[in-house]
């Protein structure tokens, strides 16, 4: 008979608190939720003005859980037909690393970011460079590259 040692079980992820309008906007910029990227989410400020905002107010969506955000806020061309958000990962923290273009002089851009997170109990990080354009007047995520770091 052998005795084998069984395998750990992936702990689930602690549940991340609730963001709320009030909250500090998980984007990591100095405002509440509800002043940063809420207005975004919920269309009360528009569409972001900046591909790093909207870079920003997605990572945000991720976050919060918001599928709806992020389908609205992807170029048509390279959008899903659906999104299905992983309850498990809880996204802990935005560090974008470089912009290039993607203000209101610009018709695409560029942002290099680090997005951290748990999963199973587990950390990770999620390296991308991504590509945005402006569609009908709005900036929108195109697509991204993961190097490797």
């Amino acid at each position: 008979m052998s005795r084998r040692k069984p395998r750990p079980r992936p702990r689930p992820s602690a549940p991340a608190p609730a963001v709320t309008a009030g909250s500090p906007c998980p984007c990591g910029l100095p405002a509440a939720y509800g002043d940063c990227c809420g207005r975004f989410h919920d269309g009360s400020g528009g569409t972001a003005p900046t591909a790093e905002l909207l870079m920003r107010s997605r990572y945000s969506a991720f976050v919060v859980g918001d599928a709806a955000y992020l389908l609205r806020t992807w170029a048509p061309a390279t959008r899903p037909a659906v999104l299905d958000l992983d309850p498990g990962t809880r996204w802990t923290g935005l560090e974008i690393r470089d912009t290039r273009d993607g203000t209101a002089f610009h018709r695409t851009g560029t942002v290099a970011f680090t997005a951290r997170y748990v999963q199973g109990g587990e950390p990770g990080a999620l390296a991308e460079h991504s590509r945005f354009a402006r569609h009908d007047g709005a900036w929108v995520y195109v697509d991204g590259d993961f190097p490797e770091d």
